[in-house]
Formats: structure tokens, sequence, C-alpha cells
């Protein structure tokens, strides 16, 4: 799709912006050499967010025998962005300033058979309200909520198309959470959402080409392609969990059989932890977030079948990855969501032994494997960028307007 002259300048500022989150106090000389455009641009786009009152003038720093340069910083307390963290056994809800400093975390617990779209509404709705509690903001102070949930989304219309661990078809969860929640809403999945918080905050700032592998119930594989977010022509790139890793394999939730999510997702972790010791007192069944803290506390003990069931799980891993090291040579792969926070250091070390056996030398060379480094859920986080970036786009329109493509807005309360 074409972009238009709006698009472009939605895109602009919202680069100026980012790079005064990461990087302030700046200069608008500093602002121009790290975005790529020119002066004129940058002054432009930094008067509109300083009419906007998101950034504010700090003063000035020496520059080299020239006039004292101007500088610019986030206006923190400038408005309020929610990050909404959509998985398959829980909700998690945080609350940032425009500095992207987590204000207030409220966690919903999903039971299994706790997956219909009302059940998942109405634990998303309580965890926002919690949030703006906690944190005493005003409503209008709220700019928007970014919304992230497992599968393929239509950012445009604000569906979940396809949420295969859900068995969820075109479920309209935009309109349903707006007859909640009287904030602009907007929608994408995990594998966005981790992504941008790495692009952002965590190990692939300042990298040109990254993958972002997000383990937990499911498995993606978020990219960042040239130094921006790769979404493919349908928003549906980064589905590498249900690429094919065995022949023949095991079930998957998708129809197919021996997706990479089966063998390397915790309800696979599992099977392969009950394969291999079908007695453990390590498996909880139907409780993947007992069950993965306890084989890490194992492997922390040096117990043999955890050390076991990692190594297994990381050679099905490394074997994956090395797929993603050879097909797209990036600089940094990094292990993100709550299964790879927990099993930690172990896993790592055993994936990157693993990734060595498989991946050609030339591009395994160029590639560094890592652990996210970002502290606070990086799903939450990105899903606030994306309301960020919402909140950018209408500018400049006029109430009463059409919610923007991707978001919605509820009616008054």
């Amino acid at each position: 799709m074409k972009r238009t002259s709006r698009d472009i300048r939605t895109a602009n500022r919202y680069e100026v912006l980012r790079q005064i989150i990461a990087e302030s106090p700046t200069s608008r000389q500093e602002l121009a050499a790290a975005t790529g455009l020119s002066l004129a641009t940058v002054a432009t786009l930094v008067g509109e967010l300083l009419d906007l009152r998101m950034i504010t003038e700090v003063g000035f720093e020496d520059s080299a025998g020239g006039r004292p340069r101007g500088l610019v910083a986030v206006n923190a307390s400038g408005g309020a962005l929610i990050g909404v963290d959509i998985a398959e056994t829980y909700v998690h809800v945080e609350l940032f300033d425009l500095a992207l400093n987590v204000l207030a975390r409220a966690d919903e617990d999903m039971r299994p058979g706790e997956s219909r779209p009302e059940q998942v509404v109405g634990h998303v709705a309580a965890a926002v309200g919690s949030v703006v509690a906690q944190a005493g903001v005003e409503a209008a102070r709220v700019l928007g909520v970014g919304v992230s949930v497992p599968g393929q989304v239509d950012r445009d219309s604000g569906v979940a198309e396809y949420a295969p661990n859900w068995d969820w078809h075109d479920v309209p969860l935009l309109d349903l959470l707006a007859e909640h929640i009287a904030y602009p809403l907007y929608l994408d999945n995990p594998l966005r959402a981790c992504a941008v918080a790495e692009l952002w905050f965590g190990a692939a700032r300042g990298r040109g080409d990254a993958v972002v592998v997000n383990l937990g119930t499911g498995v993606g594989a978020g990219l960042a392609l040239g130094g921006g977010l790769h979404r493919g022509v349908s928003n549906s790139a980064g589905e590498w969990g249900h690429t094919t890793l065995v022949l023949d394999g095991r079930p998957c939730h998708c129809g197919n059989h021996g997706c990479v999510e089966t063998y390397v997702g915790a309800p696979g972790i599992m099977r392969n932890l009950s394969e291999l010791d079908p007695g453990s007192a390590l498996l909880h069944a139907e409780d993947q977030t007992a069950t993965i803290d306890a084989l890490a506390r194992a492997v922390a003990g040096q117990d043999p079948v955890a050390l076991k069931v990692v190594q297994d799980t990381a050679r099905y891993l490394g074997a994956g990855i090395a797929d993603l090291v050879n097909l797209l040579n990036p600089e940094v792969v990094v292990l993100s969501s709550w299964v790879a926070a927990r099993l930690g250091e172990p896993l790592l070390d055993e994936v990157r032994r693993a990734v060595a056996r498989h991946a050609l030398r030339r591009p395994l060379a160029a590639t560094e494997i890592v652990l996210s480094p970002i502290p606070t859920d990086p799903v939450s986080l990105g899903a606030a960028t994306f309301a960020l970036e919402g909140a950018l786009q209408s500018v400049g329109q006029r109430t009463p307007r059409r919610p923007r493509a991707g978001s919605r807005t509820a009616p008054p309360a």
C-alpha cells in the first residue's frame, strides 16, 4: 500500500519522539543526525511536539565555536500510555508516562478454559481500570491503550483473525473492548510488540537487522529489518512457530504437524519432560507456569532430568533459530517472553551451542544470540508504543472524527 504524505509525516514525528525518549536531553542537530531527516524538518516536528506538550525545552549546550544549541527532552508527565499483554495464561497491563517509565502494573490470571472473548475482555477491562486507579491519572491524560493478543490480527479493523491456541476466528476484539474502555485502542500481536520494545530499549537498539524470538505458550519471531519493524503484506510476518520442524511430528493447534511451537513452546517443553520422565515431580499438569518454574529451579540445582529437558528443548530451538540466521542474516537474535526469561542463561548456553551446529559459518559469525535485557514486560512496553504511534497519527485531526485505522474509541462513559 502506498504511503501518503500524512503517513510519512506521522512516521517522522514518531521517529523524532522515539529518539528524544531514548536520548533526552538532545539537540535538534543530534536528532537530524540520528534520524537522517533535514534540520528544517526536525525543527518543524520538534515544534509540533512542543505544542503537544510531549516534549519540553531544557536549556542549551555549547557547540564548537558556534551558537549554543537548544536542548529538548521528553515531558514525562505530558500524558500516559497503557500497554496490554494478553497471553494464553494471563493478562498483564502496565501504565507508562511519556518517557515510558512504568507507573503502575496489574495482573489477571486466566485459568484453562477461560479463553472465551468475553472472559478475556473482562480481564483486560479490570486490569486497565486497576492501573489507572493506582497511578491516579486523569482520564484525559491517557493517550491510548495498545493491546497485544496472540495470533494473527488485522490492525485496521481491530479484529483478532486467528488465535490457534484459543481457536479464535475473526473476533472483533477492539469493538468488544471499547464497550468497557473509554480510551483510544490499538491492536497488534506480541511478535511486533517484543520487536519494537527491543528496538527502542533492548538488545536491538542501534541494530539494523534483528530477530526477537518470543518463547511463551505460543512461539514466533518479531522481525526488525533495515532498522524498522517488518510486518509483511498482511501483517502476518514472523509466524515462525508454525514452520515445520519435524515432518509428521507432533500435532499443532494450527492443524499441521511438527511445528516449531509444539517442541519449544511451554506445552511442548512439558511434553519433552513427560516423554523423558512421565512421573516427574516437576510436571504440573494443566499448569504451564508452575512446570516451567519448577524446571528452572531444578536446573539451578543441577537436577539431571531438568538439565536434559533444557538440552533437548534447546536442540529443537537451536535448529529453528539456525534457519532464521541462515535466512535473514541478522545482527542479533533476542530470546524474549516469559519462558526465555525463566529458563535464562542455561537455556541460552544450550541454544548457542545448538545454533552453532546447524547455522552456516558466515552468517553465524555476524550474529549475536542474547536474552532480552528489558527489565519490565517487553510486550506491554511494545504495546504502549503502538498507542503512542496512534496518538501521534491523530495530531491535527478535527473532532468529531472517525476512529483511525487500527483504533477504536469508546463513547463517553
